[in-house]
């Protein structure tokens, strides 16, 4: 078994698509549209098969509590091979004015990470 992808409900689909392009080198898919439902999608793609479908709908709203904090998904982890890129990358980040949750730092289960928002709020730890 493998993890094959995980969807992300979008307000703006294209600047997310561009972001996880831009931030995390995956290739994208041509955008799916259902006018009858009024969906639209776009499967990204990490090197290593595994996907984002980043997913948009009008009448899906922002939940009123803090993503991360509630029941449910928490946060996806993308690792980025090194420790130094976790740095360089959540420095990028800082930079661009999102949000850093977690510095960086080594957890108590050894891992290297720091959190950060993309920017519509999802939690991703950057991990080596």
């Amino acid at each position: 078994m493998k993890l094959e992808h995980i969807g992300i409900w979008t307000k703006d689909l294209e600047v997310m698509k561009v972001f996880y392009m831009t931030h995390f080198n995956m290739d994208c898919n041509e955008k799916y549209v259902n006018v009858k439902k009024g969906f639209s999608s776009y499967f990204l793609s990490f090197e290593s098969g595994t996907r984002i479908e980043l997913m948009h709908r009008e009448d899906i709203n922002d939940p009123a509590f803090k993503k991360g904090q509630t029941i449910g998904m928490a946060h996806m982890a993308i690792s980025l091979g090194s420790k130094s890129a976790v740095l360089k990358l959540t420095n990028k980040f800082r930079e661009m004015g999102l949000k850093i949750i977690g510095e960086p730092r080594t957890t108590g289960d050894g891992y290297f990470e720091s959190v950060i928002e993309d920017p519509e709020g999802n939690w991703i730890e950057l991990t080596t």
